[in-house]
């Protein structure tokens, strides 16, 4: 296996552009990117709701929050807890890097329950208005750890392995680019095509659970796990282990979801 066949990652500076103490990074940019996406696809469905643009900037500010606050919760406490029993500070260092998907998810929810009472509408209602919104912001995370070269794949000989700095030297898969085409690009068409007609409450933000927990369970079979975790028993990863949960409610709500439709026409 000639290290030549493959594609070496280039040297990327993760900082864009610096202003004064001020740093512009990529993994930044992605989030900009992906909020700035988010806030104008609502706006494009603004109209199918009884909210108006006010309520809107709120519930994605407060979302986008979410976002961020519970990211870097969920990681250190479902992958670094060791870290932060040792130094509770720990928790604020966001520069030392570190979110999760499944903390922000938790934050975003936190930030749905806030706002459902303020808007007057239910949890779910909200739920299925953001899920939409959502892949594009977490495909442009992909390409952020892509080009940040980190959370790399597993090693392999497949031909569009790529060599990652700091990564053994070794051809893995680039599973930052399987996570952007499956959570990013599919899971956004997917869902953005299925909520165009009008369905039961509950079940766009079901099929969104399904969708990107049986995506990220795939993707997660050729992602380097975490060195300090491991695999556990069966093979599996720490984060296939936290999307099984996602996958169970996401069937549940969809089931839910046309089961109280069914119920209604007979009543």
């Amino acid at each position: 296996m000639e290290q030549s066949s493959y594609l070496v990652f280039p040297s990327i500076d993760p900082v864009i552009f610096s202003l004064g103490p001020l740093s512009v990074r990529w993994y930044g940019l992605m989030y900009l990117v992906g909020f700035i996406a988010a806030f104008l696809l609502a706006q494009k469905r603004l109209s199918q709701t009884p909210w108006n643009k006010d309520q809107l900037s709120d519930l994605l500010f407060w979302s986008f929050v979410g976002v961020i606050l519970g990211g870097r919760v969920g990681y250190v406490f479902f992958y670094q807890f060791g870290m932060f029993v040792d130094n509770p500070l720990y928790l604020f260092k966001i520069w030392a890097g570190g979110m999760s998907f499944h903390g922000g998810l938790i934050g975003v929810l936190v930030a749905l329950a806030w706002q459902a009472k303020r808007m007057k509408a239910t949890f779910l209602e909200l739920g299925d208005f953001v899920a939409p919104l959502v892949p594009i912001g977490l495909g442009a995370g992909r390409i952020g750890n892509f080009l940040n070269a980190e959370l790399w794949g597993r090693t392999t000989d497949v031909p569009w392995a790529v060599i990652f700095p700091n990564a053994g030297n070794v051809p893995r898969h680039p599973s930052q680019l399987y996570e952007f085409a499956l959570e990013g690009v599919l899971l956004f068409v997917i869902l953005w095509l299925y909520s165009a007609k009008k369905r039961p409450v509950g079940a766009v933000s079901g099929l969104f659970l399904l969708g990107y927990g049986s995506f990220r369970f795939i993707v997660e079979f050729f992602r380097e796990p975490d060195a300090h975790i491991g695999l556990y028993q069966m093979g599996l990863s720490q984060g296939q282990l936290l999307c099984l949960p996602m996958i169970a409610l996401g069937i549940g709500l969809i089931v839910r979801a046309y089961m109280g439709t069914k119920n209604s026409v007979k009543t």
